[in-house]
């Protein structure tokens, strides 16, 4: 439309285009938001159904007592008799049957969808963050940098949920129930039995006990995440002759750089440090140790600074086929979701 004011030498726009208002952003934004939170929700689920039974045994190595043995069956200590990855998937099987490596699955299950639901949502307001601060527009690619900073966000808010149900996984994977002639030292019936009795304990102080640990743990370790997931997905997208911005899913691309992606999660020297003084810290009795810093002493004393990366094996071998589930069912659902 012309106006009075307006050059009468320049091209007429059509009333029809200038009526129409551009796509609000916010929309755009909320859509965004929603199909990232659904689609990690997914894939936290589709990760811990895959990678289970190895992380029940990198927590066993983790509270086992030195040497090995469990600790007298007390809360605190696993009574796994073996430190390696073989020998505790075989020595679980044996005391405890096949069931045995999914002990304790129900409070990850349930809680990890909306955790990772949380985490995805987290990276996408992140990186839609770190553009905006950059000046950039949606059709951007973000820098090395702003993906870091992207992951560091998501971090955040994950690490307050994950605390408490880290407490109930770790308590419930670190017992046993004695089944071919084990030492039994089944305390809790369930996730629900242990929540109740954590509650009981210390109300939500108990609840939240190592949580402190989940920070130092979760950003460090999901900067490393994303980080190598989105250059590794792009570099493969490339040689495969892919342009990353078409909005293709590629599937080597995805496992590929999944895989990759939850090596780098614990090849983050600190991540495991602090994983194993969280699941000691979680897993004593209340007053066993009264700061972290007691339970970083207490492993250097059992094992030397090598007791600190106790885990690390499991924790590695899991995270390779678990983060390319997750990926894959993340990106499967976002595409889904894309069309509905």
């Amino acid at each position: 439309m012309v106006t009075a004011d307006a050059d009468p030498t320049a091209p007429e726009v059509d009333e029809m285009d200038d009526a129409q208002p551009p796509p609000s952003s916010s929309s755009s934004s909320s859509s965004s938001s929603l199909r990232s939170f659904v689609a990690g929700g997914v894939g936290g689920a589709c990760s811990v159904l895959v990678g289970y039974p190895l992380d029940l045994v990198k927590v066993r190595m983790q509270t086992a007592s030195a040497g090995g043995g469990g600790g007298g069956g007390d809360r605190g200590s696993s009574t796994t008799t073996t430190t390696t990855v073989s020998g505790v998937l075989s020595e679980t099987i044996r005391r405890e049957g096949p069931r045995g490596l999914f002990r304790g699955v129900a409070a990850p299950l349930f809680t990890v969808a909306p955790v990772m639901a949380v985490a995805f949502w987290g990276y996408d307001v992140g990186r839609r963050a770190a553009r905006s601060c950059s000046g950039g527009t949606r059709a951007e690619e973000l820098s090395g940098a702003e993906v870091c900073v992207a992951g560091a966000i998501s971090a955040l808010p994950t690490s307050v949920i994950l605390g408490p149900t880290e407490r109930i996984k770790c308590l419930l994977q670190a017992q046993s129930n004695g089944a071919g002639g084990g030492k039994k030292t089944t305390e809790y019936a369930g996730a629900l039995d242990c929540t109740r009795k954590v509650w009981e304990e210390g109300g939500a102080r108990s609840l939240f006990r190592g949580t402190g640990m989940m920070f130092a743990r979760e950003i460090p370790g999901t900067v490393a995440y994303f980080a190598t997931y989105e250059y590794v997905k792009g570099e493969i997208m490339v040689l495969q002759g892919v342009d990353p911005k078409d909005g293709r899913l590629s599937l080597p691309a995805v496992t590929v750089a999944g895989g990759l992606a939850g090596m780098a999660y614990w090849s983050v020297g600190i991540t495991i440090v602090a994983d194993v003084v969280k699941s000691r810290y979680q897993t004593a009795p209340l007053g066993e140790y009264e700061r972290y810093a007691d339970v970083y002493r207490a492993l250097v004393k059992e094992g030397g600074y090598a007791g600190l990366f106790r885990g690390l094996r499991p924790a590695i071998l899991r995270a390779i086929p678990a983060s390319m589930a997750c990926f894959l069912g993340m990106e499967a659902t976002r595409k889904v979701l894309e069309f509905i």
